[in-house]
């Protein structure tokens, strides 16, 4: 970092606007493309779901709490594993806790949703502080249906897709996917996305983006081999 070429305030501040204004088209091409997202179009829920919340058994619909709009944080966590989540899903959880009554404010309810029995999910919950809903869909077809949970059976058959490509692996995988629900009570299916698509939600990723260092991720084994739970990272 020592031989980064280092300049006069005059000559950094012409490099700054020059930079600013690629910066305004990539705005530009985000607003536009969120437009284009709008306009895709819907698919109708024809399936019943249910989950295991914190007060009982909740529909899909339920899951709305009265408004038009549901964006569900699919967590990677699976019945057999052990007293913690995902890593990955746990960093994003970091990013997202706190945000619902916001989204609230503007006719949305976010939550997470994960195939680990409810209890698992408490428990788990409990130890990281956090406060957003999460449910589970243990039993239910939900998380093989948005292509988030995967058996040996559907890959070895060849129609288990993620990212919407054939899944070579089996077991969980991290996503967001977003509902509409009618007055009339029709709940529309109009979004998903996974893999790398869920960066853009992770806000701690997007500071980092801004400092000199970058992700520094480049030379590690793997992109997040850096990653701890927030509550064993060590002073």
């Amino acid at each position: 970092m020592t031989t980064h070429k280092i300049v006069s305030q005059e000559e950094w501040h012409q490099a700054r606007q020059e930079f600013l204004a690629k910066e305004k088209e990539f705005t530009r091409l985000r607003d536009e493309l969120s437009k284009q997202r709008r306009k895709l179009p819907w698919t109708k829920v024809e399936k019943e779901y249910l989950f295991d919340g914190p007060y009982g058994q909740e529909s899909l619909s339920d899951l709305f709490a009265g408004k038009s709009q549901l964006i569900v944080y699919h967590f990677m966590y699976g019945p057999d594993w052990d007293d913690r989540g995902c890593i990955s899903c746990s960093f994003w959880a970091d990013n997202f806790n706190g945000i619902d009554v916001h989204l609230a404010a503007r006719d949305a309810t976010l939550l997470a949703v994960s195939l680990a029995p409810l209890e698992k999910i408490e428990q788990y919950k409990a130890k990281m502080g956090w406060k957003f809903k999460w449910v589970s869909s243990h039993g239910s077809e939900f998380n093989y249906d948005y292509h988030v949970s995967f058996t040996e059976k559907s890959v070895a058959d060849g129609i288990a897709t993620y990212n919407y490509k054939p899944q070579n692996g089996t077991g969980e995988a991290p996503g967001i996917s977003v509902f509409y629900k009618d007055e009339d009570g029709t709940i529309y299916h109009t979004y998903s996305t996974y893999s790398r698509g869920l960066d853009m939600m992770n806000g701690a990723y997007h500071y980092m983006d801004l400092l000199p260092k970058g992700r520094h991720e480049a030379d590690l084994p793997w992109s997040m081999a850096w990653l701890n739970f927030h509550d064993l990272y060590e002073d």
